[in-house]
């Protein structure tokens, strides 16, 4: 299968399986039932999806309150909150950018990087869990095809950024 993500237009365009297909409208409700089982996963550890979403974005570095919002898909009013939590969990930590003082930067603290660490650790066990009722074959390809959904992702959230990189840059 093919997909393509235009840098133009973060569209993403593949096959779709034939009407006839039983995979026909099942991707969504898919994606929600794994989805469901994350938010499961995630109670052990005593954080929420959007938090675990905040504190992934995070481990890949630090981040300005502004601009997750937009990657964690909320309005900026709920990520102020859901940061506040974090804050007040003592997991994220609120820095002053010393080259402009107006931006205020977050970055995990210790705790938050083990609490990231040990959250990823519950979601991969749970999900692999429920892969072991496939075959070999098919449990690998399930896990494997995780893995490309992030590789989707990426380039998805990507080509979006360059998108609005272009047209914030284009001329009025």
């Amino acid at each position: 299968m093919m997909v393509e993500v235009s840098p133009a237009s973060p569209t993403v365009t593949a096959p779709r399986p034939p009407a006839d297909s039983p995979a026909t409208g099942t991707y969504g409700r898919v994606a929600a039932w794994l989805s469901k089982r994350v938010e499961i996963a995630l109670a052990e550890v005593d954080l929420t999806l959007p938090q675990y979403r905040v504190l992934g974005i995070l481990a890949e570095g630090t981040a300005a309150a502004s601009g997750l919002a937009d990657r964690v898909s909320v309005r900026r009013p709920s990520i102020t909150a859901i940061i506040d939590g974090l804050v007040a969990r003592g997991f994220v930590e609120r820095v002053h950018d010393d080259s402009d003082r107006r931006r205020i930067d977050l970055h995990l603290t210790d705790e938050g990087i083990t609490v990231i660490e040990v959250a990823n650790r519950k979601v991969d066990e749970h999900l692999e869990s429920i892969a072991t009722c496939l075959n070999d074959k098919d449990e690998t390809m399930a896990l494997r095809s995780l893995e490309l959904w992030g590789q989707a992702l990426q380039s998805f959230h990507q080509a979006r950024a360059d998108e609005a990189t272009v047209t914030e840059a284009a001329p009025r």
